[in-house]
């Protein structure tokens, strides 16, 4: 029989702390300078990430956002959310590519506001600004400052990553465990992070191991569930 456990996690907000870095080291060092609202060494106040859905952008706007008088915009914020306030020093757009076209005026009017008061803007898509399916002004305007590609990190950045978190948690996971997860299981990140912390509580429901079998079988759940 299972042992009942009262789920106590609340789930951790974003954070750059929690970011794993990977191949990303140099835009983790810009975004930091963009949170104490530092510009780059070139002034740059004005930056454009991209990349595959799961390579953590959007963890990165969040993070940013707590940082304080900061605004995250999502694509399908109403028009309110891209007027531009004095108490606001860093805006937040997520998800260019999905901008309504009446979003994409307000958005090309934040940039100019944005800039005409010295604060800062970080914008997140898909893909690239110029081969984006976006106002020709918006485009240029994403392209004005610093566009990094946020790289997905590699498997072995990913195991190690959830080794770190393992035992940050006191878990003692067998071998085996974690290479059949990020092959067997929703590749990014956060989805990866969100097994281990159900695998430990499934751990302790069960009074078992961390074994692969172990693993297996609360895959093999939830599949039936979902």
């Amino acid at each position: 029989m299972r042992q009942l456990l009262l789920d106590l996690d609340a789930e951790k907000p974003p954070s750059l702390d929690t970011f794993v870095i990977g191949q990303n080291a140099e835009l983790a060092q810009l975004l930091s300078l963009f949170s104490d609202r530092t510009p780059s060494q070139y002034g740059e106040r004005f930056v454009y990430l991209w990349g595959e859905t799961g390579a953590g952008k959007t963890h990165l706007l969040h993070a940013l956002a707590s940082s304080g008088q900061a605004r995250y915009i999502s694509a399908d914020a109403p028009g309110s959310a891209f007027d531009h306030s004095p108490e606001i020093s860093l805006y937040l757009l997520d998800d260019c590519e999905s901008l309504p076209p009446q979003s994409q005026i307000d958005a090309f009017n934040l940039f100019n506001e944005t800039r005409a008061h010295g604060g800062f803007l970080v914008a997140a898509g898909n893909h690239p600004p110029m081969i984006l399916n976006l106002r020709d002004d918006l485009r240029t305007r994403l392209g004005w400052g610093l566009i990094y590609q946020v790289m997905e990190l590699t498997d072995e950045d990913k195991i190690d990553a959830l080794e770190r978190a393992a035992q940050a948690r006191g878990m003692s996971i067998s071998s085996g465990v974690l290479p059949y997860l990020i092959t067997h299981y929703q590749r990014d990140m956060r989805s990866l992070t969100s097994m281990l912390d159900q695998l430990d509580h499934y751990s302790l429901e069960t009074k078992r191991a961390i074994t692969l079998p172990l693993l297996r079988e609360l895959l093999q759940q939830q599949a039936y569930t979902n």
